[in-house]
């Protein structure tokens, strides 16, 4: 009797053990108020998007100088340039294009302005755009008389380069011009140089120091 009643005791035990094991386990918590509780089970994440077959577009390198810059003045100037107090012209080059030179006494040029007269060289706007600048002559109302020189860079490089003639505006102690296509040029003195900033009409920007040339 005593054997029958252990066998009975124990398969109660046995029978209830996973009954209570189960209701022991925590109800399913909602994400959010009013929504289905998440199952307990792992779940796959979402695929990964696929690869990129091709790598990202190289920043382009601005306009070729046949668009992004308008021929000489002698053909089409920009603007009307103002009168220049007359030095003596010298011949220099600057990107492979001959340009002659007539810088003021400085005397003569507002003292403001006097750090943005002279020949600024020697700058690349990438690794194939030479470019230079001269300021001629700067009036009281900030007007600049400029010649802006670019060329190609190396000897493989076919792009024409050309000599501009015209004027720019100094304004909060920056030199700025634009040429017809639109591109933005802007210059600041830095120490003996000046830090150049060039802006296409699309947006690219590129950035130079033009050092200070004797």
């Amino acid at each position: 009797m005593i054997r029958h009643f252990a066998a009975v005791l124990t398969a109660t035990v046995l029978l209830a053990g996973p009954a209570a094991a189960q209701q022991s386990l925590p109800a399913p918590i909602p994400l959010y108020p009013g929504a289905a509780p998440r199952s307990i089970e792992p779940e796959p994440l979402p695929p990964l998007p696929p690869a990129r077959s091709e790598p990202p577009a190289a920043m382009p390198l601005p306009p070729p100088a046949e668009t992004a810059l308008p021929p000489p003045a002698s053909t089409s100037p920009l603007l009307a340039a103002p009168p220049v107090v007359a030095g003596p012209a010298t011949e220099r080059v600057f990107c492979d294009q001959p340009v002659v030179v007539r810088l003021p006494d400085r005397g003569v040029i507002p003292e403001r302005y006097r750090p943005f007269v002279g020949i600024w060289s020697d700058a690349a706007w990438t690794p194939q755009l030479c470019a230079a600048l001269v300021v001629e002559a700067v009036q009281p109302d900030g007007t600049a008389a400029i010649v802006y020189v670019y060329g190609p860079i190396g000897s493989n490089n076919r792009r024409p380069g050309g000599v501009l003639h015209g004027t720019g505006i100094i304004r909060d102690g920056e030199l700025r011009f634009q040429n017809s296509d639109g591109t933005q040029f802007a210059f600041r003195p830095l120490y003996a140089d000046l830090d150049g900033r060039l802006t296409t009409a699309q947006g690219q920007s590129y950035q130079a120091v033009f050092k200070k040339t004797l």
